[in-house]
């Protein structure tokens, strides 16, 4: 449920703690001080500024183990041999959305993050994600590590933040903390091994905590700020790691303010929503009065096709094109969507995608979105070791390789 209330605002419009370890590093700090706004030529980030350079093409899947935002929530571990599964059926991605209160030190069933708590890191708890890592890497699976939800912004709202991270300074130094911590953490790692993605479909809202808050684009001078400042923690502890900046508005609008930080960017395969989240209970509150969608064909008073789809994508096409790496960190269509006009959609965006050097990753691995235990009523399922595959899905997904 991690797209909610993003996709309830923005509809279809988008077709313990250490002593002193909230002071920020002064070579950070430089960065985030708000009369830095959009500087490239401090020395603060001499070591973020390379030559551009590709991602690899990862394609692969979410696993959603620790992604909900809720602190009190327990995700499902994905077993082992999932990630067997995968690599023998010839990807390497696993991306990894992490809610960081999932590694917090708090009380049991606490719902509300305050500013004492969010430093707070319980070491076994991160131990449990890094072991999860681990196991993915076992088979030769990268592994982008992302935060889902961040100190002062999650895509969902309907908790409590104590600041908002586009906004205020304290959230911003947070920010960079929580990347800082994980950078050391697997600061000796190769990088083919993990990346580093930075907030999961970043948008501006007023008032972080409230689900009716109106949501628009990050401006940008602020974003290129937050990731900048993230960046070069990271990269303080090995400057070769990949990092990744999801889109603005949601992760549908490539960020022209990061094009020349050496940060690659992600796109969604959400569009058009009326295909994705048929039924979806979420984002249309009345399924019984939504058309059967159809590929190609009218939806929402538009007419969908693989040139509106080519459309879409152009942006982030061009912008691969320029230099600046280029993923789809998450696509797929909710169970409810029919079987035949899922796959003659997706077909086409992931040959759009691929076509032009563009990896994706399926959410998700395991799930109602997923490749496995999808509880689709209009399909055969292939019994796989005890599991229910699509294999017409990950056929699909095998011929776009």
């Amino acid at each position: 449920m991690n797209r909610r209330t993003f996709l309830r605002n923005v509809g279809l419009a988008a077709a313990g703690a250490l002593a002193g370890c909230n002071k920020v590093l002064p070579e950070i700090a430089a960065v985030t001080n708000k009369n830095n706004i959009g500087s490239t030529t401090t020395d603060a980030t001499s070591n973020i500024i390379a030559p551009l350079k590709k991602i690899p093409e990862w394609r692969g899947f979410n696993i959603s183990d620790y992604f909900q935002p809720d602190p009190w929530y327990v995700g499902e571990n994905t077993p082992e041999e999932l990630f067997k599964y995968v690599a023998d059926w010839g990807f390497d991605f696993i991306r990894l959305p992490v809610a960081y209160p999932n590694y917090l030190d708090l009380a049991a069933g606490q719902q509300n993050i305050n500013a004492g708590d969010v430093y707070k890191i319980d070491e076994t708890k991160a131990d449990k994600i890094q072991n999860t890592i681990y196991l993915a890497q076992k088979y030769n699976l990268h592994v982008s590590l992302n935060l889902h939800r961040a100190p002062g912004y999650c895509v969902s709202a309907g908790y409590h933040e104590p600041y908002n991270l586009w906004t205020q300074q304290d959230a911003q130094d947070a920010f960079v903390y929580h990347w800082s911590y994980w950078a050391k953490r697997f600061k000796n790692m190769s990088t083919q091994k993990i990346s580093f993605d930075l907030v999961n479909e970043p948008c501006y809202r007023e008032d972080v905590n409230n689900t009716s808050s109106k949501t628009t684009a990050v401006p940008g001078a602020t974003y290129r700020t937050v990731a900048q400042a993230a960046t070069l923690a990271i990269r303080k502890e090995n400057a070769n790691f990949y990092v990744i900046a999801d889109g603005n508005n949601g992760a549908t609008d490539p960020v022209s303010e990061l094009a020349d930080l050496n940060i690659a960017q992600s796109c969604r395969g959400y569009v058009p929503y009326e295909i994705t989240h048929y039924k979806a209970p979420w984002v249309f509150p009345d399924p019984a009065y939504q058309p059967i969608p159809v590929w190609p064909g009218e939806m929402g008073g538009r007419y969908y096709s693989r040139a509106t789809m080519e459309e879409y994508y152009k942006p982030w096409i061009d912008l691969a094109k320029s230099g600046v790496g280029v993923h789809c960190g998450e696509c797929g269509a909710w169970k409810e969507t029919p079987h035949d006009v899922f796959l003659a959609w997706f077909g086409d965006v992931l040959d759009i995608l691929t076509s032009n050097g563009i990896g994706f990753a399926l959410w998700d691995l395991k799930g109602e979105f997923g490749i496995l235990n999808s509880n689709r009523s209009d399909i055969q399922y292939e019994d796989w070791y005890g599991y229910k595959l699509d294999r017409s899905l990950l056929a699909l997904m095998q011929s776009k390789k």
